[in-house]
């Protein structure tokens, strides 16, 4: 880095009271050739608020713009709000919330091998699931029978 940048560096750390900390050890001549391409790095780097972003496996984040969760959510809510200047906010918020329950449901297809399904009809045995509450569990229960096998 540039002499003055290390002397604004200096300031602020003293005007912050983290005079403990250690400056940064001076970059390898090489280094110092090209501060553009640093700076650009180092800008890449940051959160959205400034800070680094640790990422597993060195992966870079997607910029917001780029999320497609967020581009939908936004595409939803202004085609809410053109329906809804339309006087057909309410039957396009209905149709939304039905499509939602359609597109978030797995077929069979779906599921994985040795995965049980919460209808134990569909499971191969009528096998049920783990904390299920049969019939015959209920009765023992209203009639304070002791549990079998226990």
């Amino acid at each position: 880095m540039s002499a003055a940048v290390e002397r604004r560096l200096a300031s602020f750390r003293a005007a912050r009271g983290s005079v403990s900390a250690s400056p940064r050890p001076a970059e390898p001549p090489g280094k110092a050739a090209a501060p553009e391409a640093a700076e650009g790095q180092r800008a890449a780097a940051a959160g959205p608020c400034g800070g680094p972003q640790a990422r597993p496996g060195g992966a870079a984040a997607a910029p917001v713009w780029a999320r497609p969760l967020l581009l939908k959510v936004l595409l939803w809510a202004v085609l809410l709000a053109l329906f809804a200047e339309l006087e057909l906010g309410l039957p396009y918020f209905v149709l939304s919330l039905l499509y939602w329950m359609y597109a978030g449901t797995r077929g069979p297809a779906d599921r994985r091998r040795g995965e049980l399904s919460a209808y134990s009809v569909f499971n191969p045995g009528c096998a049920a699931i783990a904390g299920t509450l049969t019939a015959e569990q209920l009765e023992r229960e209203l009639h304070y029978r002791p549990a079998a096998g226990r």
